[in-house]
């Protein structure tokens, strides 16, 4: 049976979706092509009609993963930008939901493993959100904008590494407060 270009639109948008999320919550190395087209309701077979291989599927995911992301955080006025971003992303949800958060968080440590095509998307929106983090912290110049921003998402993106990866949950709560407390003063 045929499908329409739109369907096999629809179909490949579906597959990264999925595997957007199947990888951050198991890593690019925790999860198959089989189990991401099964998730996806496809065969097995059918993916390399959409993809050259797991990698290129893999770096469409890193991408897909951060689209948009953090858009409905900028709502609202101007100079509360940072701290909308700040609040929203050190949270309890955000650190208890790895599949469906930060994929810098979820598969930053797995993406210096990978193939060279990954690391570039990877790198592609994390240059990305620095820029977006650039038009929202303070600074006297452009040069220390970009510093901000550069220690801004390093900071953000380690405490919430940091938060999953600790066994005592009162600890965990307190690496996002503190962090918060840091990252979102103007």
């Amino acid at each position: 049976m045929r499908v329409t270009r739109e369907q096999a639109a629809a179909n490949r948008e579906r597959i990264v979706a999925i595997a957007s999320t199947l990888f951050r919550q198991h890593g690019f190395e925790g999860i198959g092509v089989a189990d991401i087209m099964k998730a996806a309701g496809l065969t097995h077979g059918g993916f390399y009609g959409h993809f050259a291989s797991k990698e290129a599927l893999a770096a469409e995911a890193c991408a897909h993963a951060t689209r948009d992301a953090w858009a409905s955080w900028m709502d609202g006025p101007p100079d509360g930008r940072l701290e909308q971003i700040v609040r929203n992303y050190l949270t309890s949800r955000h650190r208890d939901n790895q599949a469906n958060g930060c994929v810098f968080a979820a598969l930053g440590c797995d993406v210096a493993r990978q193939p060279r095509s990954v690391r570039r998307a990877f790198t592609e929106r994390v240059r990305a959100k620095i820029d977006l983090l650039r038009s929202v912290v303070p600074g006297r110049s452009a040069a220390a904008r970009r510093d901000k921003a550069l220690a801004t998402l390093s900071g953000l993106v380690g405490a919430l590494i940091l938060s999953r990866a600790v066994d005592d949950p009162v600890l965990s709560d307190e690496i996002l407060e503190a962090a918060a407390a840091t990252f979102g003063r103007p």
